[in-house]
């Protein structure tokens, strides 16, 4: 059976109609390219090439011939395109969650951004999903890789998972533009202890919870919470309501709603972790490309 390399061979010689143009283009002698064509026809059983010393022409079942040879030589190289694509990250699928607070963080659009642009060939799934349940789904395989708001601790098989910290990112106060100390630049928790406070139920958004209780017991007071929203980003109304003040991550200062003012927590511990995490034993190229790009995006943006 005939091969790639005797492929070639051919249409070099069907496109240039000459042995000695053929061979010095494929950087062999004439003699073993002569051999090559030989051995195509006799393993084809039909004379391809009518050649004598003065010229070479195809006949007419190495013209039809030339058509198939250069489709066969299109798609190998497409095969090899693939494969290597493949192997490089930049096909296949990745499915990726993210927790609704990560939503607003300028890590999120700068890494889809720049992994669109290097895999563009990559199928990549979105959805948004508690961090908690990242953890159960990565271990699952339900999905690829999260991006979420805290440590494995107290996960079951953590082992299992490799994190990898993006950015602490600061927490700050959201309260109404009227408020008394709307002007500072940073405020001190225990400058809050009787205010009025509105927050997402633990139940999503378990880690901003545990900041707020752990920010307040600092400051010797239990938070007045008087009124819960569903998503984090869904306080800022309720704060512009003056219905109470909230704490949230500084990426939300990108929602521009009238009303609403925020100030910096003037303690060390008023973060918020952002984390990429995925399977140990997930070798897959693509997760390695995108995690690749999670990691340039974190030093173009400046992050811890």
């Amino acid at each position: 059976m005939f091969d790639l390399r005797q492929l070639r061979y051919f249409v070099e010689v069907a496109e240039t109609l000459s042995f000695t143009q053929a061979a010095q283009r494929l950087h062999i002698s004439q003699p073993p390219l002569s051999q090559q064509i030989q051995s195509l026809e006799s393993d084809l059983g039909v004379r391809l090439l009518d050649r004598n010393r003065r010229r070479v022409a195809l006949t007419e079942p190495g013209r039809l011939f030339l058509i198939e040879a250069k489709a066969i030589l299109a798609r190998a190289e497409s095969a090899r395109t693939v494969v290597s694509e493949a192997a490089a990250g930049f096909t296949g699928q990745l499915k990726l969650a993210y927790a609704v607070s990560v939503s607003f963080h300028p890590a999120l659009p700068e890494t889809l951004l720049r992994f669109s642009h290097e895999a563009p060939n990559v199928s990549l799934h979105l959805g948004e999903m508690l961090t908690g349940a990242q953890y159960d789904a990565l271990l699952s395989g339900q999905i690829d890789v999260g991006l979420l708001r805290a440590h494995p601790e107290g996960v079951a098989n953590a082992r299992q998972l490799n994190v990898e910290t993006i950015d602490h990112e600061p927490l700050v106060i959201a309260l109404p533009v009227d408020h008394r100390l709307a002007r500072r630049d940073a405020v001190r928790m225990e400058e809050l202890a009787m205010e009025r406070w509105v927050a997402p139920p633990r139940a999503h958004a378990a880690t901003l919870i545990d900041r707020l209780s752990l920010l307040a017991d600092k400051a010797r007071f239990r938070p007045n919470i008087r009124q819960e929203a569903q998503q984090i980003p869904s306080l800022l109304p309720l704060v512009a309501a003056g219905l109470g003040l909230a704490l949230v991550p500084a990426s939300l200062r990108a929602v521009h709603l009238d009303g609403v003012a925020f100030v910096r927590v003037d303690d060390p511990e008023a973060y918020l972790l952002l984390a990429v995490a995925s399977r140990v034993d997930n070798t897959s190229p693509v997760l390695d490309s995108f995690l690749r790009t999670v990691r340039q995006a974190r030093v173009k943006l400046g992050l811890a």
